[in-house]
């Protein structure tokens, strides 16, 4: 194997495997990406056998030699990034080493035999359905961050997507907090129910959407599932992710109907004044008491080590009063995510979780439900 490739095409093709590669690892082989020089391009592929991506490069690329090896996926990429020229000529020496040089820098770093690199999935005959790219990001943005932690709920460790005919819906959940999107997207993707993506998968999804929305010539995105897998597939570049088995709660039955109590607030204002009185919070609880009364919302928090923390919000209301305990970062990652100047906050009593909403068009579709808390 050798050739000579762009090296800022190169840092760009290693850099998308850095998210998937198995930092510790029983087998060293899954730290490794796999270069395939062919033809005029290189293939640059990297696994962590639940997760895979694969991307063609041939921009400033000429193959020399035609040949495959398997190398450090974070060294190479490190000494990819420091080389002092724009180009670089990788060449497969003896014993599998893998010789780089650039200008006046060479480097031979111990590689691996490519038969040794895991079998890429091959799907045969997936039923893709095209995409907008920015469309997809914005509806993953908005419910990522509610993705549990807790790799005891395996079925809650990613984002539930369902199709239902010409519409996608989006939901995650913590059981805290959840979060729900739904979106016009024109197609079915093949999908009978709804599947869990999973949370490292959306990771790698979300740079490669953003990598698509950005670029000027984005061409089509492509969406399919097959067997027990995800795949999504854009110009030059193959992601696919194995999907999490079991059972996504019944979501419908958490978000409440109407509430009694509906306040109409700014976005901004309410961000900024939980991120003030939050300061005073207990550190893991982020417990803030919200009291609502006429035309005011005072926030509020306390710790006995630190002192307190109270501010009074303008709000369009004229209902009842009300007393309610929330975490502020679970309103805090929601408000982030939306676009709306204004919000609406649906409220039923102390116990019930309260549900937010944009109120311009901007988030159309969107929910979010946050659990109460006792203060």
């Amino acid at each position: 194997m050798e050739l000579k490739i762009a090296t800022s095409e190169l840092s760009k093709a290693l850099g998308r495997s850095q998210g998937i590669v198995e930092k510790k690892s029983t087998m060293p082989i899954l730290s490794h990406v796999l270069l395939e020089a062919k033809k005029d391009q290189i293939v640059v592929s990297a696994t962590d056998l639940d997760l895979a991506v694969s991307s063609e490069h041939s921009e400033g690329c000429e193959v020399l030699k035609e040949g495959a090896l398997a190398v450090s996926a974070r060294h190479l990429y490190d000494i990819v990034r420091a080389m002092p020229e724009q180009q670089v000529t990788l060449k497969k020496g003896h014993n599998n080493y893998l010789e780089l040089r650039s200008g006046p820098s060479e480097f031979r770093i111990v590689g691996l035999p490519a038969e040794d690199f895991p079998a890429l999935p091959r799907f045969e005959k997936v039923p893709f359905g095209d995409i907008d790219a920015k469309l997809l990001l914005d509806m993953v943005e908005r419910t990522f961050f509610a993705v549990s932690t807790d790799e005891t709920r395996y079925n809650l460790n990613g984002v539930y997507f369902e199709p239902a005919g010409d519409t996608l819906r989006l939901v995650a959940t913590d059981g805290h907090r959840l979060s729900l999107v739904e979106r016009k997207a024109g197609a079915a993707f093949g999908l009978k129910r709804g599947v869990i993506l999973p949370k490292k998968g959306l990771q790698e999804l979300r740079k490669l959407l953003a990598e698509a929305a950005e670029s000027a010539e984005a061409g089509e995105t492509k969406l399919g599932f097959v067997e027990n897998s995800a795949i999504v597939r854009r110009p030059g570049v193959t992601l696919s992710m194995r999907l999490i088995e079991g059972l996504f709660p019944d979501y419908r039955q958490v978000i409440p109907k109407a509430g009694d109590r509906s306040v109409k607030l700014g976005r901004d204002r309410l961000q900024e004044t939980l991120r003030r009185v939050s300061l005073l919070s207990t550190d893991k609880a982020h417990a803030v008491k919200l009291e609502l009364s006429k035309g005011t919302l005072r926030v509020s928090s306390q710790n006995p080590d630190l002192g307190e923390a109270k501010e009074e919000v303008p709000v369009e209301y004229e209902g009842e009063p009300l007393k309610i305990g929330f975490n502020a970062r679970y309103i805090l990652d929601v408000l982030s995510v939306m676009q709306s100047k204004d919000v609406a906050f649906e409220l039923a009593d102390d116990l019930s979780p309260g549900v937010l909403r944009g109120a311009d068009e901007a988030d159309e579709g969107f929910t979010a439900v946050v659990m109460p808390m006792r203060i």
